[in-house]
């Protein structure tokens, strides 16, 4: 496969602002551990043992926490109680974080033009199936999938959500591992860590960068980049995919279509927090070029490049 680069913006070595050198000795700490169904590895500079392991373990525990909230494959999450209201008529009282991260998910669909959906969960899980057997849906089936999507039909009151159609499931599989790693950064902080980097499987949080260094060296897209203070995320078909038919599918749902794409494409995304930038890769993974070059420019401080078979 032949990539073409793209470039929305520039993705190059960043101005960061960043905190002073060090007076004090720091040592370099690494952990991981399995959560959101991904390996989430958390680096940062610390001086001492014993400070490292308790603001790590705060860390993990701050995704675990937001898993057992966010989550589309845990039938017992906070997420999935909310869709088992679906059709009910009945507002469900949501967590903060939750609240937040439906909020800011809608926000990114209207922004997008519906291609980051946070309703498409019919859907996904129509494709996992298709993924799966290795045979396309029908068009009745996806129709009748797309039929129980739609963002318009999630609506706020105070601090309860309503999904208005029965059947609709959520999936905020496009956001959540970003918002996860926005947190445990936060968590780091509150440990007096400000040093730190977290990786959700390619959607990172980057904080202050290493001591004796101006940012934190992130390979991603084929590219190096120096950064600190934001976050970065890439989605691409790069290793999930389906041939189905002769024909390559993404694991990345279109919603205008109910399929896997088939443009094969590789999006980088910096942002001011890895949530925006695990949003805009998705958003722009479906987008055409030109809307996604409009989606970046109307997003203050994010840059994204693409990679692209001609």
């Amino acid at each position: 496969m032949r990539l073409a680069p793209y470039f929305l913006g520039v993705l190059a070595s960043l101005a960061c602002g960043c905190a002073a050198r060090p007076s004090i000795a720091l040592k370099r700490y690494q952990f991981t551990r399995p959560r959101m169904g991904v390996p989430f590895r958390v680096v940062f500079w610390a001086d001492n043992d014993a400070r490292a392991k308790v603001a790590a373990q705060a860390a993990f525990a701050r995704i675990a926490e937001l898993d057992r909230m966010l989550s589309d494959w845990n039938p017992d999450s906070e997420l999935m109680r909310l869709c088992r209201t679906a059709g009910s008529g009945q507002a469900q009282t949501a967590s903060p974080d939750l609240w937040f991260v439906l909020g800011q998910a809608r926000a990114f669909w209207r922004r997008s033009g519906g291609a980051f959906d946070p309703t498409i969960g019919p859907l996904v899980r129509l494709w996992r199936k298709a993924r799966k057997t290795k045979s396309l849906p029908t068009a009745a089936e996806v129709t009748a999938a797309q039929a129980r999507t739609g963002c318009e039909h999630v609506v706020f009151q105070r601090h309860g959500v309503l999904l208005k159609r029965k059947g609709m499931l959520l999936d905020l599989g496009g956001i959540a591992k970003g918002y996860a790693a926005d947190e445990a950064l936060s968590t780091l902080r509150q440990h007096g860590i400000t040093r730190a980097l977290v990786d959700g499987s390619g959607d990172i949080a980057i904080g202050h960068p290493p001591p004796n260094a101006d940012g934190w060296i992130v390979d991603s897209n084929g590219t190096s980049h120096s950064l600190c203070n934001v976050g970065i995320a890439t989605s691409g078909d790069t290793y999930q995919f389906v041939e189905i038919g002769g024909v390559r599918y993404s694991h990345i749902v279109d919603p205008s279509t109910g399929l896997g794409l088939t443009t094969r494409r590789v999006v980088t995304v910096v942002a001011k927090d890895a949530m925006t930038a695990d949003s805009l890769a998705t958003a722009l993974s479906v987008l055409d070029l030109s809307k996604g070059r409009l989606l970046i420019r109307a997003t203050a401080g994010a840059t994204a490049s693409i990679k692209q078979d001609r």
